[in-house]
């Protein structure tokens, strides 16, 4: 069954105001709300059926979270030489520094990590494996190019609205992305949002972007920043229009480290800033998986680096 968490003693309002791109989501109920979390036990049956008519399904505790929390202090730790820490603290804590870092030695590390045995292992790890493999039906591929993302508390940094298969529209439209906190990511830090029911808002977006792409050449058809397209391949920047323009919701979430989140290529969604109470980093990783036996777009079979276009 879905265990929703208006059932776990969530309030009603989130800890901070959530802004995104300089604009404040409004907490108008109808506006905003919760993600409906998730068993992993309930079973592979009712977990496509919930990513059929939700757009998402939360799993709650799907990765044991001490082995999560160890995982965040290894990516963390090999970030830290860039001034990104607080001298003299627990990686795995994640404390942001409050002196300038060098985000550029920050972003080649990351790209080390991304690129690391210990990474792929992470995203290929048994339990993620068997559920993907059953969710698929059948032999499920993990996309070779994966992004990880780690998001400094008090910066205006904040992934703007989009759904991902503008990004992968050279193979399958069965893509499954999953979302993995790597350690808690409270709502205070700017975890993603996802807007209610849009799903069918980005299969229509999707349809007629088709059309409008369809005397462009094969190459630029399938580009997430083609003539037709927005700056980024995004569907908007602005988060509070978006719910209002579509009469719906975005819905947030307190997640822990072992949650994941299966979201369709469908479904829109964006990240709010990271406006941490405790002065945390906010670290994450979305990788890609289909069934190998459907079109793979070949783009996705390189490694995730920060100018790829993609």
């Amino acid at each position: 069954m879905s265990v929703s968490t208006d059932e776990q003693a969530f309030p009603d309002t989130p800890p901070v105001a959530l802004t995104a791109d300089g604009k404040l989501l409004s907490t108008m109920p109808n506006r905003l709300g919760y993600l409906s979390a998730t068993d992993p036990s309930v079973g592979i049956e009712a977990i496509r059926h919930l990513y059929a008519t939700q757009g998402y399904v939360w799993l709650k505790g799907l990765l044991p979270r001490r082995e999560m929390i160890d995982f965040r202090g290894w990516v963390l730790s090999h970030l830290a030489e860039s001034g990104l820490l607080e001298p003299g603290t627990d990686p795995s804590l994640g404390i942001a520094s409050d002196r300038a870092i060098d985000r550029q030695l920050a972003e080649r590390r990351l790209m080390s990590v991304v690129r690391s045995t210990g990474y792929e292992g992470f995203c290929a790890q048994p339990r993620l494996s068997r559920l993907m493999d059953a969710f698929v039906g059948g032999l499920s591929y993990l996309h070779k190019r994966k992004i990880m993302r780690f998001t400094l508390p008090g910066t205006a940094t904040a992934t703007p609205a989009h759904y991902d298969l503008v990004y992968l529209r050279g193979g399958t439209n069965r893509v499954v992305t999953t979302w993995i906190p790597i350690g808690d990511a409270t709502i205070d830090m700017g975890g993603l949002v996802y807007l209610e029911g849009s799903h069918a808002v980005g299969a229509a977006l999707e349809r007629q972007f088709n059309k409008d792409n369809s005397a462009l050449s094969p190459q630029e058809r399938i580009s997430a920043y083609n003539r037709n397209m927005s700056e980024g391949g995004w569907v908007s920047k602005d988060l509070p229009d978006m719910a209002e323009r579509f009469d719906t919701r975005w819905l947030m979430a307190d997640f822990e480290a072992g949650d994941i989140v299966l979201h369709s290529p469908y479904m829109i969604h964006a990240s709010t800033t990271n406006q941490s109470l405790d002065g945390l980093i906010r670290l994450s990783t979305d990788i890609r998986y289909q069934n190998v036996d459907d079109e793979i777009d070949a783009r996705w079979g390189n490694h995730w680096s920060l100018d790829d276009m993609l």
